[in-house]
């Protein structure tokens, strides 16, 4: 594939780590013609096989066929790949499926945390182009095969030699997208709001909206993003937009969303905990800020984690 392209031939598109994230999207470029492959788990392939990728939102629920597989050597011959796996997995994924992309492959990484695309081109290299994306959607998994959507559904993706072609095929397809010269910003954008209020939602297992109307709630959330913001601001990064509205923003539209991490959490699965208030404590000791309070929340979500694992254990 090259930038020269028609904006109008469809794309092939392999999802590696096709949660809910992956499969909201996989589903919308399948519907507008696209050829797309879901990588995940056995339970999750054989219903997708058997009925379609089973599609819920506030407004339609349908069931939309599509390619699935567990075996990484799926992406091979696609246009685009989307790393949709967790934060902790980037470099596992990248070793497996290297084999298989070809150099004008894009890989777009669409996950949480900030330095995600640099740890998959540390070991892709050359096999293909890596490239950020900053996604912004709320979605859950609701059994095999089944995904719900919740709100919004966008993309924000680092400029590269496809980026545009690829801008617009997202486009047509209904996801809207836009390209950015400034990813790293947005990406520590949406870390700082993931890391005011995802570990919170995990250790209380409450929604944006509970959360918010508690008394100190909103005093808490303050020392968060002043701590990450600190943090940022001594690593260079420009913040675009204004935090705080984005995060009033996040609980009016969706008072009802429990974070990723409060899901991973109530199903007994590792969270991202590290890459989200953890990457703040990392860059803050490695930069000389202080973050106690990010600090404090990376350690009581460890702690669940750990009372998980025992608990499985026993």
């Amino acid at each position: 594939m090259t930038q020269a392209l028609a904006a109008t031939t469809p794309l092939s598109f392999a999802i590696v780590g096709a949660g809910a994230v992956g499969c909201y999207f996989g589903a919308m470029l399948a519907r507008a013609g696209h050829a797309v492959t879901l990588i995940g788990r056995p339970a999750h392939v054989r219903a997708i096989e058997e009925h379609g990728l089973h599609l819920q939102t506030a407004t339609e629920d349908s069931f939309v066929p599509l390619h699935a597989s567990t075996q990484p050597e799926a992406v091979r011959g696609a246009d685009v790949v989307f790393l949709c796996v967790k934060s902790g997995d980037t470099e596992a994924a990248a070793r497996e499926i290297k084999p298989y992309v070809h150099p004008d492959t894009l890989l777009l990484t669409l996950q949480n945390g900030v330095n995600n695309d640099a740890r998959a081109r540390a070991v892709l290299g050359n096999a293909c182009i890596v490239a950020a994306a900053v996604v912004y959607v709320a979605t859950a998994m609701a059994g095999p095969g089944h995904v719900r959507h919740y709100g919004r559904g966008d993309l924000v993706l680092a400029p590269s030699p496809l980026s545009t072609t690829v801008a617009t095929q997202l486009q047509t397809a209904g996801i809207p997208t836009q390209i950015s010269d400034n990813v790293r910003g947005a990406l520590w954008a949406k870390l700082i709001i993931n890391s005011a209020v995802n570990a919170l939602s995990a250790l209380l297992q409450q929604p944006y909206g509970w959360l918010m109307q508690q008394i100190g709630a909103e005093e808490v959330v303050q020392d968060i993003v002043t701590e990450c913001l600190a943090v940022a601001r001594a690593d260079g990064v420009r913040i675009p937009g204004d935090i705080h509205a984005a995060l009033r923003t996040i609980v009016a539209t969706m008072p009802g969303q429990l974070s990723s991490t409060a899901q991973d959490i109530a199903r007994g699965k590792p969270t991202e905990i590290e890459h989200l208030n953890g990457y703040v404590v990392q860059r803050g000791t490695q930069l000389g800020i202080a973050t106690p309070v990010n600090r404090t929340l990376l350690v009581l979500v460890r702690m669940m984690e750990s009372r998980n694992a025992s608990q499985q254990q026993a």
